[in-house]
């Protein structure tokens, strides 16, 4: 089907796809048009589709790229409730799959405990709150200033850096898992925390291959229905996500320039209204 564009969100691959990092993954064309998640109406349905109308307001997380664009074409999609706003539906599908889907590959259960580094970015702060939700002891690293918002998601907090893995020792001895969000260091003191590799997972960390840790890889069967489990949660106010930092669809480069330049604490979404 294809959808009129209302937002899109921006994320770090992203701009990793653009600067020809991941072209073993992601090889563009000239005339490329970035982006995995989009938010807008459905205008065209094709032939083989049921379960959406002209009209409808969606959610996708594009199996292509195209999301900053006036129009994408989408083979999947999750419907928008009103009370869900524009921003926050394109801001969800990324780090939505993500997050249940490292959960899933870690097989995190009931009444075990969680290591989350990362706990306050997009990815890590809705892993947080699903284990938690689960019935998991949840453990977040993050910055000084995350603290008190880790800790609002249910999580124990502890500040990343040296000393990690005695920070948290003195909560608990060992932890289950470990799911690694963010990509800037901590796996060493994962792996000594979770007592060897086997359930140490990252989602960003290029060092990782060289500690025998897994990378947790975006594929089509690694969390399908995670878009449609975490909006519901968001319309019904049991799911928080990371506050957004809305910019027009024109300013797609400035949107890239604070990702690399690391001058953004918030998830960055193209208006495209």
């Amino acid at each position: 089907m294809r959808i009129r564009v209302k937002a899109a969100g921006v994320s770090p691959t992203d701009a990793k796809i653009r600067g020809g990092y991941v072209q073993a993954v992601f090889r563009l064309p000239p005339d490329a048009v970035l982006g995995f998640e989009a938010a807008g109406v459905v205008d065209a349905i094709g032939p083989s589709v049921s379960g959406v109308n002209v009209g409808d307001n969606v959610a996708s997380l594009l199996a292509g790229l195209g999301g900053y664009a006036e129009y994408v074409l989408a083979s999947s999609w999750t419907p928008k409730p009103a009370n869900v706003s524009w921003s926050d539906a394109a801001a969800l599908p990324v780090a939505a799959e993500a997050a249940l889907g490292i959960l899933k590959q870690l097989r995190v259960v009931r009444g075990e405990t969680l290591l989350v580094l990362g706990a306050a970015g997009s990815v890590g702060m809705i892993a947080t709150q699903l284990a938690a939700s689960w019935g998991v002891t949840v453990i977040g690293a993050a910055a000084p200033r995350d603290q008190d918002l880790v800790r609002s998601l249910g999580a124990v907090s502890v500040t990343y850096g040296d000393g990690l893995a005695d920070r948290v020792r003195q909560v608990v001895a060992s932890v289950d898992a470990v799911a690694d969000t963010a990509g800037k260091g901590g796996l060493a003191d994962a792996i000594m925390l979770a007592g060897g590799p086997a359930r140490v997972m990252t989602l960003a960390d290029a060092r990782a291959a060289d500690l025998g840790v897994a990378f947790s890889v975006g594929t089509p069967d690694r969390a399908p229905e995670a878009l449609d489990q975490t909006m519901a949660l968001l319309a019904t106010g049991n799911l928080r996500i990371r506050r957004e930092r809305q910019l027009p669809m024109e300013q797609a480069a400035e949107a890239h320039r604070l990702l690399e330049n690391g001058d953004i604490h918030e998830k960055l979404v193209l208006d495209a209204h």
